[in-house]
């Protein structure tokens, strides 16, 4: 599933960028807005790899308080020490 949905994004980012610029009409700005496309569509890409990459191995973990952290490791077997 994971494969399929970084192969889905890149896919969409990549004709955005390599294949929407091919298809800007001629004009004084035809420049610009290609390299416009091309900026946009790797900086999103990049934004969103960012945000997918940190949900995989999170620095901060939720906050539980050390009555809750007793009461899972009494429930899952773990010996339990009090402070």
């Amino acid at each position: 599933m994971g494969t399929a949905v970084f192969l889905l994004i890149t896919i969409f980012w990549g004709v955005v960028g390599i294949i929407g610029p091919l298809v800007v009409t001629k004009g004084p700005n035809r420049g610009i807005l290609q390299v416009m496309l091309i900026l946009t569509a790797f900086t999103c890409w990049l934004f969103w790899l960012c945000c997918y990459m940190a949900q995989m191995n999170p620095l901060i973990g939720p906050k539980l308080s050390s009555h809750t952290l007793m009461v899972m490791a009494k429930a899952w077997g773990e010996e339990v020490k009090e402070m």
